[in-house]
């Protein structure tokens, strides 16, 4: 009976962690959106939202806290539940790089933007796939998954030195575009981010089902922020 009550308990934590990893992704989708459209309320939504994000890391982390103190789980369970308390740290600052775009939404104002935004689309196309792909790796203990999903941010990293070229070389050649192009290479470097910490979801993946540390985990100064 006390094995049945902790795997619904433990199910219940899942559960938490798939709701707040769909609604760290919505956060990142509605502010792509609201840049492009120039949404200043989608902003200002998106912005206030982050506080539900926080809200449930904390509910989250006191969950796995409570599972720690009261079933004193040990191997794979204490794993994946020291994993779960990672995890969401990074599913929140997901959350905060989605306020920091909209943030820069908002300071653009309500002018259409002269620039296209595709190549942002692609970056969000790649992350929302990676994201998903992290936390059912988590939930499966899939780490095949987590491997194939943590690829990801290389081509995540090439499409950000592809834009970063691109918003140095069009801004020299149009001085007039300057300041809208460095705020949209710092929604890029946000984008860029926000796949390493879903790249840290993957790793922690692993860590959970196997034990083994991978390399950025070993290392203090390898961890993105």
């Amino acid at each position: 009976m006390l094995r049945k009550t902790y795997d619904e308990e433990l199910q219940q934590l899942f559960n938490k962690l798939i709701e707040m990893g769909s609604l760290v992704e919505d956060q990142i989708k509605n502010s792509l959106i609201a840049l492009e459209g120039r949404d200043l309320d989608l902003a200002s939504g998106t912005i206030y939202k982050d506080r539900l994000v926080n809200q449930m890391e904390r509910e989250i982390e006191k969950d796995c806290l409570n599972l720690i103190l009261t079933q004193q789980p040990v191997a794979t369970d204490l794993r994946n539940i020291s994993a779960c308390l990672k995890i969401v740290t990074d599913l929140e600052r997901i959350g905060d790089h989605a306020q920091d775009i909209s943030e820069i939404s908002i300071s653009l104002g309500e002018n259409k933007l002269t620039n296209e935004l595709d190549e942002l689309h692609k970056f969000f196309d790649i992350i929302k796939v990676m994201l998903k792909d992290a936390i059912d790796s988590f939930v499966a203990s899939d780490v095949e998954l987590a491997k194939n999903a943590k690829k990801m941010d290389d081509t995540i990293d090439k499409l950000y030195m592809n834009f970063r070229k691109k918003a140095i070389s069009s801004a020299s050649k149009d001085p007039a575009s300057a300041e809208e192009w460095i705020d949209l290479l710092q929604v890029a470097k946000y984008l860029e981010r926000v796949g390493d910490h879903a790249e840290n979801i993957c790793e922690w993946v692993i860590f959970s089902v196997t034990g083994d540390y991978v390399e950025s985990l070993k290392n203090p100064k390898r961890m993105r922020s």
